[in-house]
Protein backbone atom coordinates (compact mmCIF):
# COMPACT_ATOMS: atom_id res chain seq x y z
CA UNK A 1 0.00 0.00 0.00
CA UNK A 2 1.29 3.93 -1.07
CA UNK A 3 2.40 5.98 1.80
CA UNK A 4 1.51 10.06 1.64
CA UNK A 5 4.63 10.66 -0.13
CA UNK A 6 6.66 8.72 2.37
CA UNK A 7 4.90 10.12 5.13
CA UNK A 8 7.63 12.39 6.83
CA UNK A 9 8.08 14.22 3.18
CA UNK A 10 5.20 16.61 3.85
CA UNK A 11 5.94 19.74 4.76
CA UNK A 12 4.33 21.04 8.54
CA UNK A 13 1.80 23.54 8.45
CA UNK A 14 3.87 24.81 11.82
CA UNK A 15 6.79 25.49 10.22
CA UNK A 16 5.57 27.56 8.01
CA UNK A 17 5.95 31.76 7.78
CA UNK A 18 2.17 31.89 7.13
CA UNK A 19 1.55 29.73 10.43
CA UNK A 20 3.86 33.02 12.04
CA UNK A 21 1.49 35.40 10.52
CA UNK A 22 -2.11 33.86 11.50
CA UNK A 23 -0.02 34.07 15.21
CA UNK A 24 0.38 37.97 14.94
CA UNK A 25 -2.79 38.28 13.10
CA UNK A 26 -4.89 36.77 15.73
CA UNK A 27 -3.24 39.17 18.33
CA UNK A 28 -5.44 42.01 16.64
CA UNK A 29 -8.94 43.47 18.21
CA UNK A 30 -11.36 41.66 15.95
CA UNK A 31 -14.58 43.23 16.01
CA UNK A 32 -17.23 41.74 14.14
CA UNK A 33 -19.60 44.95 13.93
CA UNK A 34 -16.43 46.76 12.81
CA UNK A 35 -15.82 44.25 9.81
CA UNK A 36 -19.42 44.47 8.95
CA UNK A 37 -19.14 48.43 9.58
CA UNK A 38 -16.35 48.64 7.26
CA UNK A 39 -17.61 46.49 4.03
CA UNK A 40 -20.98 46.81 2.89
CA UNK A 41 -20.00 43.34 0.58
CA UNK A 42 -18.57 41.19 3.23
CA UNK A 43 -21.57 38.95 3.31
CA UNK A 44 -21.38 38.39 -0.65
CA UNK A 45 -17.85 38.16 -0.24
CA UNK A 46 -17.59 35.48 2.70
CA UNK A 47 -20.20 32.95 1.67
CA UNK A 48 -20.18 29.91 -1.05
CA UNK A 49 -22.90 27.54 -2.08
CA UNK A 50 -22.22 23.44 -3.39
CA UNK A 51 -24.79 21.89 -4.90
CA UNK A 52 -27.84 21.85 -2.43
CA UNK A 53 -25.07 23.81 0.45
CA UNK A 54 -24.66 27.44 1.03
CA UNK A 55 -22.53 28.49 3.49
CA UNK A 56 -21.97 32.07 4.81
CA UNK A 57 -19.11 32.53 6.90
CA UNK A 58 -19.08 36.74 6.68
CA UNK A 59 -20.03 36.17 10.65
CA UNK A 60 -16.35 34.31 11.82
CA UNK A 61 -13.47 36.76 12.99
CA UNK A 62 -11.39 37.00 9.50
CA UNK A 63 -10.78 39.58 6.84
CA UNK A 64 -9.09 39.11 3.08
CA UNK A 65 -5.49 39.23 4.36
CA UNK A 66 -6.48 36.39 7.06
CA UNK A 67 -8.12 34.11 4.89
CA UNK A 68 -5.23 34.36 2.39
CA UNK A 69 -3.02 33.22 5.16
CA UNK A 70 -5.10 30.31 6.02
CA UNK A 71 -5.08 29.33 2.28
CA UNK A 72 -1.46 29.96 1.94
CA UNK A 73 -0.98 27.55 5.41
CA UNK A 74 -3.08 25.24 3.25
CA UNK A 75 -0.58 24.93 0.76
CA UNK A 76 2.77 24.41 2.66
CA UNK A 77 1.51 21.46 4.16
CA UNK A 78 0.50 20.36 0.67
CA UNK A 79 -2.98 19.98 1.64
CA UNK A 80 -3.80 18.82 -2.29
CA UNK A 81 -1.82 16.04 -2.41
CA UNK A 82 -2.99 14.95 1.39
CA UNK A 83 -6.34 14.71 -0.48
CA UNK A 84 -5.43 12.88 -3.03
CA UNK A 85 -4.09 10.46 -1.27
CA UNK A 86 -7.13 10.08 0.87
CA UNK A 87 -8.97 9.56 -2.45
CA UNK A 88 -6.57 6.96 -4.02
CA UNK A 89 -6.23 4.51 -1.45
CA UNK A 90 -2.59 5.32 0.16
CA UNK A 91 -1.68 4.52 3.69
CA UNK A 92 -3.13 8.03 5.36
CA UNK A 93 -3.99 6.36 8.64
CA UNK A 94 -0.59 6.01 9.59
CA UNK A 95 -0.32 4.71 13.24
CA UNK A 96 -2.18 1.40 11.97
CA UNK A 97 -0.76 1.49 8.24
CA UNK A 98 -4.37 1.62 6.46
CA UNK A 99 -5.99 3.54 4.15
CA UNK A 100 -9.09 4.93 4.79
CA UNK A 101 -11.48 5.21 2.12
CA UNK A 102 -14.59 5.93 3.21
CA UNK A 103 -14.70 7.93 0.07
CA UNK A 104 -14.43 4.50 -1.88
CA UNK A 105 -17.85 3.43 -0.28
CA UNK A 106 -19.78 5.92 -2.46
CA UNK A 107 -18.01 5.32 -5.52
CA UNK A 108 -20.18 4.95 -8.69
CA UNK A 109 -19.92 1.62 -9.89
CA UNK A 110 -18.69 2.05 -12.71
CA UNK A 111 -15.37 3.64 -11.34
CA UNK A 112 -12.30 1.72 -10.42
CA UNK A 113 -9.75 2.21 -7.13
CA UNK A 114 -6.76 -0.50 -6.68
CA UNK A 115 -5.68 -0.63 -4.02
CA UNK A 116 -2.95 -3.16 -3.08
CA UNK A 117 -4.24 -4.73 -6.44
CA UNK A 118 -7.43 -5.51 -5.76
CA UNK A 119 -10.32 -3.05 -7.20
CA UNK A 120 -12.57 -2.21 -4.14
CA UNK A 121 -14.83 -0.73 -6.01
CA UNK A 122 -16.15 -4.54 -7.55
CA UNK A 123 -16.16 -5.55 -3.68
CA UNK A 124 -18.32 -2.34 -2.23
CA UNK A 125 -20.56 -2.73 -4.72
CA UNK A 126 -21.12 -6.29 -4.06
CA UNK A 127 -21.82 -5.51 -0.47
CA UNK A 128 -24.24 -3.14 -1.32
CA UNK A 129 -26.20 -5.66 -3.64
CA UNK A 130 -25.83 -7.46 -0.37
CA UNK A 131 -27.52 -4.77 1.61
CA UNK A 132 -30.20 -4.45 -1.29
CA UNK A 133 -30.67 -8.31 -1.57
CA UNK A 134 -31.54 -8.59 2.60
CA UNK A 135 -33.28 -5.18 3.12
CA UNK A 136 -35.90 -5.92 0.19
CA UNK A 137 -36.15 -9.55 1.84
CA UNK A 138 -37.07 -7.65 5.41
CA UNK A 139 -39.34 -4.58 3.94
CA UNK A 140 -40.75 -7.03 1.56
CA UNK A 141 -42.12 -9.71 4.30
CA UNK A 142 -40.68 -12.19 2.65
CA UNK A 143 -37.99 -12.50 5.73
CA UNK A 144 -39.83 -14.63 8.43
CA UNK A 145 -39.41 -15.41 12.00
CA UNK A 146 -38.83 -18.47 13.66
CA UNK A 147 -43.29 -18.85 14.03
CA UNK A 148 -43.45 -17.99 10.09
CA UNK A 149 -44.34 -14.25 10.89
CA UNK A 150 -43.03 -11.46 8.96
CA UNK A 151 -40.54 -8.99 10.79
CA UNK A 152 -42.64 -5.84 11.93
CA UNK A 153 -39.19 -4.34 14.01
CA UNK A 154 -35.46 -4.00 13.67
CA UNK A 155 -32.52 -3.82 16.42
CA UNK A 156 -29.55 -2.21 14.94
CA UNK A 157 -27.03 -3.00 18.51
CA UNK A 158 -24.12 -1.17 17.63
CA UNK A 159 -21.64 1.40 19.50
CA UNK A 160 -20.30 4.59 18.26
CA UNK A 161 -19.95 4.56 14.67
CA UNK A 162 -22.05 1.66 14.50
CA UNK A 163 -24.83 3.36 16.03
CA UNK A 164 -24.75 7.22 15.53
CA UNK A 165 -24.39 7.27 11.87
CA UNK A 166 -27.48 4.88 11.10
CA UNK A 167 -29.60 6.59 13.85
CA UNK A 168 -28.75 9.98 12.87
CA UNK A 169 -29.38 9.29 9.10
CA UNK A 170 -32.90 7.26 9.78
CA UNK A 171 -34.08 10.15 12.13
CA UNK A 172 -32.97 13.05 9.48
CA UNK A 173 -34.38 11.14 6.37
CA UNK A 174 -37.81 9.48 8.65
CA UNK A 175 -40.29 11.09 6.32
CA UNK A 176 -38.91 9.53 2.80
CA UNK A 177 -39.74 6.19 5.13
CA UNK A 178 -42.24 3.88 2.89
CA UNK A 179 -42.51 1.01 5.12
CA UNK A 180 -44.27 0.48 8.25
CA UNK A 181 -41.39 -1.84 9.36
CA UNK A 182 -39.83 0.22 12.84
CA UNK A 183 -36.19 0.53 13.16
CA UNK A 184 -34.67 0.99 16.68
CA UNK A 185 -31.76 1.86 17.77
CA UNK A 186 -29.08 -0.04 21.04
CA UNK A 187 -25.94 0.78 22.21
CA UNK A 188 -25.86 1.01 26.21
CA UNK A 189 -23.82 -0.80 28.00
CA UNK A 190 -25.80 -1.10 30.82
CA UNK A 191 -28.94 -3.05 29.05
CA UNK A 192 -31.59 0.35 29.88
CA UNK A 193 -31.97 0.54 26.15
CA UNK A 194 -32.57 -2.88 25.15
CA UNK A 195 -34.51 -3.44 28.34
CA UNK A 196 -36.84 -0.77 27.48
CA UNK A 197 -37.39 -1.48 23.97
CA UNK A 198 -37.63 -5.68 24.76
CA UNK A 199 -40.84 -4.49 27.00
CA UNK A 200 -42.61 -3.75 23.54
CA UNK A 201 -41.38 -5.78 20.79
CA UNK A 202 -42.52 -9.34 19.78
CA UNK A 203 -39.86 -11.83 19.85
CA UNK A 204 -41.10 -12.82 16.82
CA UNK A 205 -41.53 -10.51 14.56
CA UNK A 206 -38.05 -8.66 15.78
CA UNK A 207 -34.71 -9.19 13.72
CA UNK A 208 -31.55 -7.87 14.78
CA UNK A 209 -28.53 -6.57 13.66
CA UNK A 210 -25.28 -6.86 15.71
CA UNK A 211 -22.92 -4.27 13.90
CA UNK A 212 -19.23 -4.58 15.11
CA UNK A 213 -15.99 -3.60 12.89
CA UNK A 214 -14.21 -6.09 15.54
CA UNK A 215 -17.29 -8.48 16.35
CA UNK A 216 -15.43 -8.00 19.77
CA UNK A 217 -16.91 -5.01 21.20
CA UNK A 218 -18.31 -5.79 24.93
CA UNK A 219 -20.98 -2.84 24.46
CA UNK A 220 -22.57 -4.78 21.20
CA UNK A 221 -21.89 -8.05 22.85
CA UNK A 222 -23.51 -8.04 25.91
CA UNK A 223 -26.86 -6.16 24.21
CA UNK A 224 -26.60 -9.13 21.59
CA UNK A 225 -26.38 -11.90 24.42
CA UNK A 226 -29.23 -10.37 25.77
CA UNK A 227 -31.80 -9.93 23.06
CA UNK A 228 -30.43 -13.88 22.26
CA UNK A 229 -32.11 -14.92 25.55
CA UNK A 230 -35.06 -13.12 25.20
CA UNK A 231 -35.50 -14.90 21.99
CA UNK A 232 -34.82 -18.28 22.95
CA UNK A 233 -37.32 -17.91 26.22
CA UNK A 234 -40.34 -17.25 23.62
CA UNK A 235 -38.99 -19.84 21.25
CA UNK A 236 -38.16 -22.63 23.23
CA UNK A 237 -42.06 -22.29 24.63
CA UNK A 238 -42.83 -22.54 20.93
CA UNK A 239 -40.97 -25.45 19.45
CA UNK A 240 -37.86 -22.85 18.35
CA UNK A 241 -34.46 -23.96 18.33
CA UNK A 242 -31.64 -21.88 19.20
CA UNK A 243 -30.59 -22.65 15.21
CA UNK A 244 -34.16 -21.47 13.75
CA UNK A 245 -33.91 -17.94 16.28
CA UNK A 246 -30.03 -17.37 15.10
CA UNK A 247 -30.63 -17.90 11.66
CA UNK A 248 -34.06 -16.09 11.01
CA UNK A 249 -33.30 -13.38 13.71
CA UNK A 250 -29.49 -12.10 13.51
CA UNK A 251 -27.70 -10.41 10.68
CA UNK A 252 -24.22 -9.68 11.54
CA UNK A 253 -22.19 -6.29 10.16
CA UNK A 254 -18.35 -6.84 10.31
CA UNK A 255 -14.75 -7.21 9.28
CA UNK A 256 -14.47 -10.37 11.43
CA UNK A 257 -16.52 -13.56 9.84
CA UNK A 258 -14.77 -15.90 12.07
CA UNK A 259 -16.13 -14.53 15.00
CA UNK A 260 -19.53 -13.96 13.70
CA UNK A 261 -19.62 -17.66 13.04
CA UNK A 262 -18.30 -18.52 15.94
CA UNK A 263 -21.32 -16.26 17.78
CA UNK A 264 -24.11 -18.27 15.42
CA UNK A 265 -24.31 -15.89 12.48
CA UNK A 266 -25.51 -17.78 9.47
CA UNK A 267 -22.78 -16.94 6.39
CA UNK A 268 -25.87 -16.15 4.36
CA UNK A 269 -26.70 -13.01 6.90
CA UNK A 270 -22.88 -11.62 6.99
CA UNK A 271 -22.50 -8.51 6.02
CA UNK A 272 -19.19 -7.37 5.12
CA UNK A 273 -16.34 -4.74 5.98
CA UNK A 274 -12.75 -4.11 5.70
CA UNK A 275 -10.41 -2.72 7.60
CA UNK A 276 -10.06 1.00 5.76
CA UNK A 277 -13.46 1.88 7.28
CA UNK A 278 -12.92 3.50 10.24
CA UNK A 279 -16.13 3.25 12.52
CA UNK A 280 -17.59 6.63 12.87
CA UNK A 281 -17.17 6.74 8.74
CA UNK A 282 -18.86 3.48 8.21
CA UNK A 283 -22.69 4.64 7.98
CA UNK A 284 -21.70 4.77 3.71
CA UNK A 285 -21.00 0.61 4.46
CA UNK A 286 -23.19 -2.47 5.65
CA UNK A 287 -23.42 -0.61 8.99
CA UNK A 288 -25.94 1.50 6.83
CA UNK A 289 -28.19 -1.46 6.73
CA UNK A 290 -30.78 -0.20 9.34
CA UNK A 291 -30.59 2.87 6.85
CA UNK A 292 -31.62 0.65 3.74
CA UNK A 293 -34.62 -0.72 5.39
CA UNK A 294 -36.31 1.94 6.68
CA UNK A 295 -36.12 4.30 3.31
CA UNK A 296 -35.07 1.74 0.43
CA UNK A 297 -32.11 1.17 -1.49
CA UNK A 298 -32.76 3.73 -3.50
CA UNK A 299 -33.04 6.03 -0.91
CA UNK A 300 -29.79 4.63 0.48
CA UNK A 301 -28.02 5.00 -2.61
CA UNK A 302 -28.79 8.61 -2.99
CA UNK A 303 -27.61 9.19 0.66
CA UNK A 304 -24.78 8.00 -1.08
CA UNK A 305 -24.44 10.07 -3.57
CA UNK A 306 -24.73 13.04 -2.15
CA UNK A 307 -21.85 12.41 -0.25
CA UNK A 308 -20.13 11.06 -3.32
CA UNK A 309 -20.65 14.88 -5.02
CA UNK A 310 -19.03 16.22 -1.96
CA UNK A 311 -16.19 14.28 -2.40
CA UNK A 312 -16.21 15.37 -6.03
CA UNK A 313 -16.01 18.98 -4.60
CA UNK A 314 -13.35 18.73 -2.19
CA UNK A 315 -11.40 17.05 -4.48
CA UNK A 316 -11.45 19.17 -7.48
CA UNK A 317 -12.81 23.20 -6.13
CA UNK A 318 -10.22 25.86 -5.77
CA UNK A 319 -9.05 25.82 -2.20
CA UNK A 320 -11.04 29.38 -1.90
CA UNK A 321 -14.22 27.84 -3.39
CA UNK A 322 -14.09 24.82 -1.72
CA UNK A 323 -16.37 24.37 1.50
CA UNK A 324 -14.51 21.39 3.54
CA UNK A 325 -11.24 23.66 2.81
CA UNK A 326 -12.85 26.56 4.19
CA UNK A 327 -14.82 24.71 7.46
CA UNK A 328 -11.58 23.11 8.27
CA UNK A 329 -9.16 26.45 7.80
CA UNK A 330 -12.17 28.54 9.67
CA UNK A 331 -11.80 25.63 12.58
CA UNK A 332 -7.95 26.06 12.67
CA UNK A 333 -8.16 29.91 13.09
CA UNK A 334 -10.62 29.83 15.71
CA UNK A 335 -8.94 26.59 17.78
CA UNK A 336 -4.84 27.16 17.12
CA UNK A 337 -4.71 30.62 16.83
CA UNK A 338 -7.97 32.97 17.97
CA UNK A 339 -7.64 30.27 20.92
CA UNK A 340 -11.60 29.62 20.69
CA UNK A 341 -11.27 25.82 22.68
CA UNK A 342 -15.45 25.32 22.26
CA UNK A 343 -17.30 24.50 19.53
CA UNK A 344 -21.11 24.31 19.07
CA UNK A 345 -23.35 22.31 16.68
CA UNK A 346 -26.82 24.19 16.53
CA UNK A 347 -29.38 22.92 13.58
CA UNK A 348 -32.45 24.58 13.67
CA UNK A 349 -34.56 21.35 12.03
CA UNK A 350 -35.75 18.93 14.37
CA UNK A 351 -34.64 15.86 11.90
CA UNK A 352 -31.20 16.77 12.42
CA UNK A 353 -31.53 15.84 16.12
CA UNK A 354 -28.63 13.84 16.18
CA UNK A 355 -26.40 15.49 14.26
CA UNK A 356 -24.70 17.52 16.90
CA UNK A 357 -24.07 14.17 18.46
CA UNK A 358 -22.99 12.21 15.18
CA UNK A 359 -20.65 15.28 15.10
CA UNK A 360 -19.19 15.22 18.63
CA UNK A 361 -18.41 11.69 17.85
CA UNK A 362 -16.67 12.61 14.27
CA UNK A 363 -14.48 15.71 15.44
CA UNK A 364 -13.43 15.00 18.91
CA UNK A 365 -12.60 11.13 18.05
CA UNK A 366 -10.55 11.77 14.83
CA UNK A 367 -8.92 15.25 16.42
CA UNK A 368 -8.76 14.83 20.00
CA UNK A 369 -4.79 14.50 19.62
CA UNK A 370 -1.59 16.03 21.23
CA UNK A 371 1.08 14.17 19.30
CA UNK A 372 2.47 14.63 15.25
CA UNK A 373 1.51 11.41 13.05
CA UNK A 374 5.64 11.59 13.51
CA UNK A 375 5.09 11.34 17.60
CA UNK A 376 5.66 14.62 18.35
CA UNK A 377 4.27 16.24 21.07
CA UNK A 378 2.50 19.11 19.65
CA UNK A 379 2.89 22.59 20.93
CA UNK A 380 -0.67 24.14 19.71
CA UNK A 381 -4.30 23.79 20.49
CA UNK A 382 -5.57 21.50 18.01
CA UNK A 383 -10.04 19.96 18.15
CA UNK A 384 -11.89 22.33 20.12
CA UNK A 385 -14.75 20.72 22.89
CA UNK A 386 -17.75 20.19 20.55
CA UNK A 387 -21.64 19.85 21.36
CA UNK A 388 -24.45 20.92 19.79
CA UNK A 389 -28.26 20.85 20.33
CA UNK A 390 -31.59 21.39 18.38
CA UNK A 391 -31.44 25.17 18.18
CA UNK A 392 -34.48 26.41 19.57
CA UNK A 393 -33.77 24.29 22.94
CA UNK A 394 -30.94 25.35 23.05
CA UNK A 395 -31.86 28.52 23.00
CA UNK A 396 -33.69 27.21 26.54
CA UNK A 397 -30.83 26.07 27.26
CA UNK A 398 -27.30 27.14 26.87
CA UNK A 399 -27.50 29.94 24.90
CA UNK A 400 -27.32 31.98 27.64
CA UNK A 401 -23.69 31.32 28.07
CA UNK A 402 -23.55 32.18 24.55
CA UNK A 403 -24.61 35.47 24.66
CA UNK A 404 -23.54 36.53 28.43
CA UNK A 405 -20.86 33.86 29.32
CA UNK A 406 -16.98 34.25 29.99
CA UNK A 407 -15.96 31.73 27.04
CA UNK A 408 -15.65 32.50 23.19
CA UNK A 409 -17.81 29.76 21.64
CA UNK A 410 -17.66 29.20 17.84
CA UNK A 411 -21.17 28.36 16.38
CA UNK A 412 -22.20 26.36 13.66
CA UNK A 413 -25.81 26.76 12.30
CA UNK A 414 -27.74 24.76 10.39
CA UNK A 415 -30.88 25.23 8.85
CA UNK A 416 -33.31 23.97 5.78
CA UNK A 417 -34.79 26.68 3.53
CA UNK A 418 -37.67 24.31 2.52
CA UNK A 419 -39.95 22.24 4.31
CA UNK A 420 -43.84 21.99 4.43
CA UNK A 421 -43.49 24.03 0.75
CA UNK A 422 -46.94 23.39 -1.37
CA UNK A 423 -48.99 22.11 1.24
CA UNK A 424 -51.97 24.38 2.31
CA UNK A 425 -53.15 21.38 4.74
CA UNK A 426 -49.52 22.47 6.33
CA UNK A 427 -49.92 25.66 6.64
CA UNK A 428 -49.04 25.95 10.27
CA UNK A 429 -46.47 23.65 10.06
CA UNK A 430 -44.92 26.28 7.52
CA UNK A 431 -45.45 29.22 9.63
CA UNK A 432 -43.55 27.27 12.42
CA UNK A 433 -40.50 26.27 10.06
CA UNK A 434 -40.56 30.23 9.11
CA UNK A 435 -40.48 30.98 12.50
CA UNK A 436 -37.46 28.94 12.88
CA UNK A 437 -35.35 30.07 10.15
CA UNK A 438 -36.29 33.48 11.72
CA UNK A 439 -34.65 32.47 15.29
CA UNK A 440 -31.87 31.29 13.28
CA UNK A 441 -30.55 33.82 11.46
CA UNK A 442 -31.66 35.97 14.49
CA UNK A 443 -29.24 34.52 17.35
CA UNK A 444 -26.62 34.45 14.36
CA UNK A 445 -27.01 38.13 14.42
CA UNK A 446 -27.29 38.02 18.32
CA UNK A 447 -24.33 36.75 18.84
CA UNK A 448 -21.85 37.91 16.78
CA UNK A 449 -23.27 41.77 17.13
CA UNK A 450 -24.66 41.61 20.94
CA UNK A 451 -26.48 44.90 21.64
CA UNK A 452 -25.65 46.86 18.94
CA UNK A 453 -27.78 44.50 16.76
CA UNK A 454 -30.86 45.09 19.15
CA UNK A 455 -30.41 48.92 18.91
CA UNK A 456 -30.52 49.04 14.99
CA UNK A 457 -34.36 47.57 15.23
CA UNK A 458 -37.01 49.19 16.75
CA UNK A 459 -36.99 46.66 19.89
CA UNK A 460 -36.77 48.66 23.24
CA UNK A 461 -33.30 47.80 24.78
CA UNK A 462 -31.37 48.69 27.75
CA UNK A 463 -27.73 50.64 27.51
CA UNK A 464 -24.85 49.05 28.06
CA UNK A 465 -24.53 50.45 31.51
CA UNK A 466 -27.31 48.03 32.35
CA UNK A 467 -25.11 44.96 33.26
CA UNK A 468 -27.45 42.25 33.40
CA UNK A 469 -29.13 42.79 29.99
CA UNK A 470 -25.54 43.56 28.52
CA UNK A 471 -24.80 41.07 25.14
CA UNK A 472 -21.06 41.47 24.23
CA UNK A 473 -21.33 39.69 20.80
CA UNK A 474 -18.25 39.05 18.52
CA UNK A 475 -19.24 35.63 19.02
CA UNK A 476 -18.30 33.80 15.71
CA UNK A 477 -20.09 31.86 13.59
CA UNK A 478 -21.07 30.19 10.52
CA UNK A 479 -24.26 28.67 8.64
CA UNK A 480 -25.09 26.16 6.58
CA UNK A 481 -28.53 26.76 4.60
CA UNK A 482 -29.97 23.41 2.70
CA UNK A 483 -31.90 23.94 0.04
CA UNK A 484 -34.02 21.25 1.12
CA UNK A 485 -33.36 18.30 3.29
CA UNK A 486 -33.32 14.67 1.15
CA UNK A 487 -31.16 12.11 1.06
CA UNK A 488 -28.81 13.65 -1.56
CA UNK A 489 -28.13 16.48 0.42
CA UNK A 490 -28.02 15.09 3.89
CA UNK A 491 -25.22 12.90 2.30
CA UNK A 492 -23.41 15.91 0.85
CA UNK A 493 -23.68 17.51 4.62
CA UNK A 494 -22.19 14.46 6.12
CA UNK A 495 -19.30 14.67 3.74
CA UNK A 496 -18.74 18.07 3.93
CA UNK A 497 -17.80 17.54 7.90
CA UNK A 498 -16.01 14.40 7.50
CA UNK A 499 -14.01 16.34 5.33
CA UNK A 500 -13.58 19.28 7.01
CA UNK A 501 -12.22 16.92 9.83
CA UNK A 502 -9.34 15.42 7.53
CA UNK A 503 -8.40 19.41 6.86
CA UNK A 504 -7.76 20.43 10.47
CA UNK A 505 -6.00 17.19 10.58
CA UNK A 506 -3.24 17.83 7.64
CA UNK A 507 -3.08 21.83 8.89
CA UNK A 508 -2.07 20.17 12.49
CA UNK A 509 -0.02 17.37 11.20
CA UNK A 510 -1.81 14.31 13.50
CA UNK A 511 -3.90 11.33 12.37
CA UNK A 512 -7.47 11.36 12.42
CA UNK A 513 -8.25 7.70 11.72
CA UNK A 514 -7.02 6.12 14.99
CA UNK A 515 -8.44 6.12 18.08
CA UNK A 516 -5.66 5.00 21.08
CA UNK A 517 -7.32 7.21 23.52
CA UNK A 518 -10.38 4.97 24.03
CA UNK A 519 -8.17 1.70 24.66
CA UNK A 520 -6.44 1.87 27.46
CA UNK A 521 -10.14 2.97 29.62
CA UNK A 522 -11.52 -0.30 28.59
CA UNK A 523 -8.24 -2.59 29.37
CA UNK A 524 -8.74 -1.03 32.56
CA UNK A 525 -12.46 -2.37 33.19
CA UNK A 526 -11.40 -5.54 32.30
CA UNK A 527 -9.49 -5.66 35.26
CA UNK A 528 -11.63 -3.29 37.64
CA UNK A 529 -14.46 -5.75 36.62
CA UNK A 530 -12.78 -9.29 37.62
CA UNK A 531 -11.77 -7.21 40.67
CA UNK A 532 -15.53 -6.60 41.78
CA UNK A 533 -16.39 -9.91 41.69
CA UNK A 534 -13.57 -11.32 43.62
CA UNK A 535 -13.45 -11.09 47.73
CA UNK A 536 -10.68 -9.24 49.24
CA UNK A 537 -8.61 -5.84 48.89
CA UNK A 538 -7.76 -4.37 45.19
CA UNK A 539 -4.45 -3.22 44.01
CA UNK A 540 -5.88 0.15 42.63
CA UNK A 541 -5.95 3.90 43.27
CA UNK A 542 -7.17 4.34 46.96
CA UNK A 543 -10.52 5.94 45.22
CA UNK A 544 -10.86 3.02 43.04
CA UNK A 545 -10.15 0.33 46.13
CA UNK A 546 -12.33 2.47 48.40
CA UNK A 547 -15.14 2.67 45.37
CA UNK A 548 -15.04 -0.95 44.82
CA UNK A 549 -15.31 -1.33 48.30
CA UNK A 550 -18.44 0.43 48.54
CA UNK A 551 -19.65 -1.12 45.54
CA UNK A 552 -18.89 -4.81 47.17
CA UNK A 553 -20.66 -3.82 50.40
CA UNK A 554 -23.75 -3.33 48.78
CA UNK A 555 -23.98 -6.21 46.47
Amino acid sequence: MAEIKGNSAYNSARNSTYWQQLQMLAKQPWSLAALFAQDDSRATRFSMQAGALYMDYSKQCIDEQVLASLLQLAESCELSTRIDALMQGAMVNTSEARAALHTALRLPESAKLDVDGQNVVADVHDSLSQVARLSERVRSGTWRGFSGKAITDVVNIGVGGSDLGPLMATTALDEWADTDIEVHFVSNMDGTQLDNLLKHLNPETTLFIISSKSFGTVDTLSNAKTALSWLLATAKRRAGTEDSVLRRHFIGISANSEKMSAWGIHPEHQLQLWEWVGGRFSLWSAIGLAIAIRIGIDGFKALLAGAHSMDEHFAQADFAENLPVLLGLLAVWNSTFLQVNAHTVLPYDGRLSYLPSYLTQLEMESNGKSVTQHGDHIDYDTCPILWGEIGSNAQHAFYQLLHQGTQQVSCDFIACVHRYSGQSQNAPLQQQHELSLANCLAQSRVLAFGNAALQESEVQVASAADKYKYYRGNQPSTTLLIDELTPHSLGALIALYEHKVYVMASIWDINPFDQWGVEMGKQMAESVHQAMQQAGESQFDSSTNQLLKHIQQLS
